[in-house]
């Protein structure tokens, strides 16, 4: 969880250097050079954006749109998140009624833009579909989702699809030092590489997990680990090596201290552990590595699904002292 002191709550860093212009986009030049062209010859289609989160689809409908109408761009944007708005009359009275007034000037068309389109329901989208067709003239769909599988097909034939993938850890922490140098926040190296590590090219969450560490002070990888209510992954590597050399009295030890002391859930823990089996760090072998990450998926479903998290936690630390003996005797 993150949280902010009422300092930085004032503004977030995500949207306070959010790139203005289509120039200022990094990690999806393709993508760039496409939209470039629509915005030099003012000639634009329907467009349906896909990809992860915090990949900067919206910054990028947003900075498309600033491009071709300058700078009074929002006077001729409408921005709806469907997630909130998703139902079918939203979509015929808010999306309609913007759609149908004619604009003057060098660009004869508006932009709607959906975010998370995703979410709206199959009626809303059939709504869509006729509203596409009927306002070609005055209007143009931007429609931004992050499964464009859940998007129906007749949108999705009539939209140009752009597909965003997520930031390199290069380009990640690189702007995350930018942003520490523009803030004057402290920083350690190491810290802003675990920040790219748990986001997974998420830059927005990137972002606002730095200005939620710099409120503790210098930006620590131990700072970082505290804010997202993490486990330090060393922590959780000696408690599944403890259980694996046959100690499990240490390793439950070790997994009441990260449940009480930490506040963790068991599915926290589960999902932290099966991410550092994967890790150089931790000495296993392939075979053990399968293994574990079957029996962790089989946890994790147990605990979804209702069962107490101290119960399976134990279990699975109880499986693993019977894989480390099963191992040493072959």
């Amino acid at each position: 969880m993150i949280c902010l002191s009422s300092s930085d709550m004032h503004l977030l860093w995500a949207e306070k250097y959010r790139p203005k212009s289509l120039d200022d986009i990094v990690n999806q030049e393709d993508i760039v050079v496409r939209l470039k062209k629509f915005v030099e010859e003012k000639n634009v289609p329907h467009m349906l954006f896909t990809g992860p989160p915090g990949t900067g689809k919206t910054t990028a409908a947003l900075a498309f749109a600033h491009d071709l109408y300058g700078e009074s761009y929002q006077q001729y944007i409408l921005e709806m998140n469907a997630s909130d708005e998703r139902g079918i009359d939203d979509i015929r009275t808010k999306v309609k009624e913007f759609a149908r007034a004619r604009v003057v000037g060098s660009v004869p068309f508006k932009l709607i833009i959906l975010d998370e389109a995703d979410n709206m329901t199959s009626d809303a989208q059939q709504a869509l579909r006729r509203m596409m067709e009927n306002f070609t003239a005055t209007s143009r769909f931007i429609l931004i989702a992050n499964y464009g599988s859940k998007i129906i097909e007749p949108i999705q034939s009539r939209a140009a699809l752009f597909r965003f993938v997520p930031l390199s850890k290069e380009l990640v922490v690189q702007r995350l030092k930018w942003i520490a140098s523009k803030e004057k926040v402290e920083y350690d190296e190491r810290a802003l590489e675990v920040i790219y590590e748990i986001c997974e090219g998420d830059m927005r969450r990137a972002i606002n997990l730095l200005q939620s560490s710099s409120a503790i002070g210098k930006v620590t990888v131990d700072a970082v680990y505290k804010v997202m209510g993490l486990a330090h992954p060393k922590e959780i590597r000696e408690m599944v090596e403890n259980a694996l050399e046959g100690k499990f009295d240490v390793a439950r030890e070790r997994l009441r201290k990260l449940m009480i002391e930490y506040g963790l859930s068991g599915v926290d823990i589960i999902k932290q552990v099966h991410r550092e089996i994967f890790s150089p760090e931790i000495q296993l072998s392939e075979e053990q590595r399968v293994l574990i990450a079957d029996y962790t998926g089989e946890i994790l479903y147990r605990m979804v699904e209702g069962a107490d998290d101290e119960i399976q936690m134990s279990s699975f630390l109880a499986w693993l002292v019977l894989l480390g003996r099963r191992t040493s005797q072959e």
